[in-house]
């Protein structure tokens, strides 16, 4: 029986989920995988919070060189989430030969180029399953499962909180700053939600997951971002009306040397099988060239559900004979001989609102049709006064065509406002 101890640092949310599965599973653990998993250490700056959760008082500790310099000690699982200190403490981990599973997809995004190579440097392993759709096995999936496949696109709602609010309004007709405050009050949306809605946290584990489908680096600077907090209450009914649902999709696409990696709101068709996923629940379809889609579904957030993928890690990390690392070597930029585009081609949803006469209508197409923008469906109403709502839906463009396009409409004579501008899947 092979006995694996291992540091807890940070006993928050996800350190207490995982501190609660290693504890309640721990014969199911050692009978199932032949591992006799014990927490050795937990290091938090607040005593009476672990001491709370049932930590012994010996396991306790507030310096990381308590971690660091006990030699028995042979996983460190960070949950303490943010870049420092827990870039300060991987670094020492595997600089001392420790293997590291972490939940932290912002350090991972933005110092995987630093911590792979002090991993390797250290005979370590750096595992970070849950850094990426929760309880999902995403990224063992992609490591493990897919590789006979060229990965050619990659589609996901893979930010639990921003999900649960467009469920909201959809569902329940309610609007944005409705739907945060109940998340809020439930606890799936932070006091500063900007992380989730301004789609900064869906940014970083698309740069993670499309380096990974990929085989290339795809910096988190180069992934194009836009949250849902403009999104209306007319966006979503227009969507319904249309057959669609708006869902903040994570899309990553390679075709030969070009990459692309963009994170926005998105017109989903009903019948498209992320359409169905609702509230806090994540979903990931994988396309690969021989095994054709995939779609991976669960919870994306929450003490249990990342804390199993934690588990799962340090589990696949104790019965590992050796470690494995990318393939492509991380790097800050991105990987050599590889576009990163940002004029990715789409279909959009564009609604404005222009004067209520003759011509308004003739002008704004002529424009789009200047640009080699397509109109596939036009739909306006009138409005109060001398306005008129005018929606349309076009046929794949570019990017940068339809960004054209309505910088010149914008200047019309004719049009008062450019109300919105959503892509659609």
């Amino acid at each position: 029986m092979k006995k694996v101890n291992v540091a807890i640092m940070g006993l928050g949310t996800v350190g207490g989920g995982t501190y609660e599965i290693l504890t309640d599973n721990h014969d199911y653990i050692k009978r199932t995988q032949q591992l006799d998993v014990r927490v050795k250490r937990v290091l938090d700056r607040d005593r009476e919070r672990v001491l709370s959760r049932g930590v012994a008082a010996d396991v306790f500790t507030d310096s990381i060189d308590d971690v660091i310099n006990d030699k028995e000690i042979d996983i460190v699982i960070e949950t303490m989430g943010g870049v420092e200190p827990a870039k300060t403490f991987i670094l020492k981990a595997l600089g001392s030969g420790k293997s590291v599973v972490t939940a932290n997809k912002e350090l991972i995004a933005k110092h995987w180029h630093e911590l792979e190579p002090a991993a390797k440097q250290g005979g370590a392993g750096l595992y970070f399953e849950a850094s990426c759709v929760g309880g999902v096995p995403i990224i063992r999936a992609l490591t493990e499962s897919m590789q006979a496949n060229h990965i050619c696109e990659l589609y996901g709602i893979i930010n639990g909180t921003t999900n649960y609010i467009l469920t909201k309004m959809t569902e329940d007709g309610v609007s944005y700053e409705s739907a945060l405050r109940e998340a809020q009050q439930l606890g799936y949306a932070e006091f500063n939600p900007s992380a989730d809605v301004d789609g900064f946290d869906a940014m970083y584990k698309l740069s993670i997951l499309s380096s990974l489908a990929f085989h290339t680096t795809v910096p988190f600077k180069s992934v194009y971002r836009e949250g849902i907090t403009r999104i209306t209450a007319a966006d979503i009914k227009t969507a319904g009306d249309l057959g669609y649902v708006i869902k903040l999709l994570a899309i990553g696409r390679r075709n030969g040397d070009k990459v692309e990696a963009r994170v926005h709101p998105t017109f989903v068709p009903l019948s498209h099988p992320l359409a169905s996923v609702r509230g806090s629940f994540n979903a990931v379809l994988l396309t690969g060239d021989f095994v054709d889609d995939i779609m991976l579904y669960g919870r994306g957030a929450g003490a249990r559900p990342t804390g199993s993928a934690i588990v799962s890690d340090v589990i696949f990390c104790a019965t590992r004979k050796s470690h494995a690392y990318t393939d492509f070597g991380v790097s800050e930029h991105a990987g050599q001989g590889v576009d990163i585009t940002s004029d990715f081609t789409s279909k959009y949803y564009i609604a404005l609102t222009a004067l209520d006469r003759a011509g308004a209508l003739a002008s704004v197409a002529k424009i789009f049709g200047e640009h080699g923008v397509s109109i596939d469906t036009v739909l306006q109403k009138g409005s109060a006064g001398d306005h008129a709502s005018i929606t349309f839906l076009t046929h794949t463009a570019s990017e940068h065509a339809v960004k054209e396009a309505l910088a010149k409409i914008e200047k019309s004579e004719y049009v008062r406002s450019i109300n919105s501008m959503i892509r659609c899947l």
